[in-house]
């Protein structure tokens, strides 16, 4: 992990990635402590969208991770680099920065999994290696080899490729002692790779682990289609910005298309990572992207946009921290005494806002002094 300071950063991406940490921060209880403000029904739809789908379905909650993951894709697609004409002795230097990137992150995901609680265990088999941040580091790294590898139309292809593969496998090839097609928590190619491949133990003792073995296959793709969007943004200063916003939201709802037709026959499901998730996935990404980058750097709303910004500018430690540090006591210690002066009604939202308000002046105080880590 490395603290640096960057000259210059796109203001979209860090302002999108920043609304995509938000929720997991505390802003998916905002709509809850606004029922109990306000009492109108309409917060409780807001607030269902704050939850995972129990199975198949899409919620915007299930976007947060994909989402983060197409970003992730952006930024290689800024500014990609080849480096497969380069003699190995010049690319071994990638390779070990790709693959150090790599085990810190899964290692970081481990600890994140443990922060809380009764903390991580002796055994090595009693230990949840799968997590978020190793799906990340995962779907990051492959990316990067096949950017540094291979052209944009390869790329492409080769993303078609997995998500077609994917679905052949999971619909029409027999899981070992039971039947094709079996898309279940138990009955599912996911849960037979988890149940032999994948070390320690699952989410939840679930057959299927959210982050599992083989899930972790097609959310290469939400990267690779994130690759696409950052340079359709980097061509901006060529083909003029609106020109961009307009191939983004069309990538985005052709995504969107491909994603729900193909749902009829392979449902769109986050617990699976199926196919059609992905496309959904990457339709509402770039979508965001779109209207964030209108936003922030065409109408240069930063300004507007700045607690998303320096959410986004340091993501990964803000993100650790959600589990290794005990906010709530801290907004308790700092603003208890307002939030239990006010009425009770109030309260839940107060609560709400003072767990937001000591990140963000944290956050505040690392982005003014151009404090960004990296891993």
């Amino acid at each position: 992990m490395t603290i640096k300071t960057e000259k210059k950063r796109l203001a979209s991406l860090d302002a999108l990635r920043g609304m995509d940490m938000f929720w997991i921060l505390g802003g998916q209880s905002i709509f809850a402590a606004l029922f109990v403000l306000t009492g109108w029904q309409g917060w409780k739809v807001f607030e269902a969208q704050t939850l995972h789908s129990a199975w198949h379905g899409f919620t915007f909650y299930d976007l947060i991770f994909p989402l983060f993951i197409f970003l992730s894709g952006v930024a290689m697609g800024l500014s990609p680099k080849r480096i497969d004409h380069l003699p190995f002795s010049e690319r071994r230097g990638y390779y070990n920065k790709a693959l150090k990137r790599l085990f810190l992150l899964s290692a970081l995901g481990i600890l994140y999994n443990h922060g809380w609680g009764t903390g991580m265990p002796v055994a090595l088999d009693e230990i949840r290696y799968a997590s978020v941040l190793g799906r990340i580091a995962i779907a990051w790294f492959f990316c990067m080899l096949l950017v540094w590898h291979t052209s944009l139309r390869m790329l492409g292809c080769i993303g078609g490729g997995i998500l077609i593969g994917y679905w052949l496998l999971l619909c029409f090839i027999p899981v070992p002692g039971g039947v094709a097609g079996d898309l279940s928590a138990v009955g599912s190619w996911n849960a037979w790779f988890d149940k032999h491949l994948l070390p320690g133990i699952s989410y939840q003792d679930r057959a299927v682990d959210p982050e599992g073995v083989l899930s972790s296959l097609p959310a290469i793709v939400n990267a690779i289609a994130g690759v696409f969007a950052g340079r359709i943004i980097a061509q901006a200063h060529t083909v003029g910005q609106w020109h961009s916003v307009i191939r983004l939201l069309g990538l985005g709802l052709v995504a969107l298309l491909l994603g729900w037709g193909w749902n009829i026959y392979f449902p769109v499901n986050k617990e699976l990572w199926t196919s059609s998730f992905v496309l959904v996935t990457v339709g509402w990404s770039a979508i965001l992207l779109a209207g964030f980058y209108v936003l922030v750097d065409v109408f240069d709303g930063q300004r507007f946009a700045y607690p998303f910004v320096i959410i986004g500018a340091n993501s990964i430690i803000i993100y650790l921290a959600s589990s290794l540090v005990d906010w709530a006591f801290i907004a308790r210690s700092v603003f208890g005494g307002v939030v239990t002066g006010a009425s009770e009604a109030w309260q839940p939202l107060l609560t709400v806002l003072a767990l937001l308000a000591v990140q963000l002046l944290v956050l505040h105080w690392m982005y003014r002094r151009k404090i960004f880590v990296s891993v």
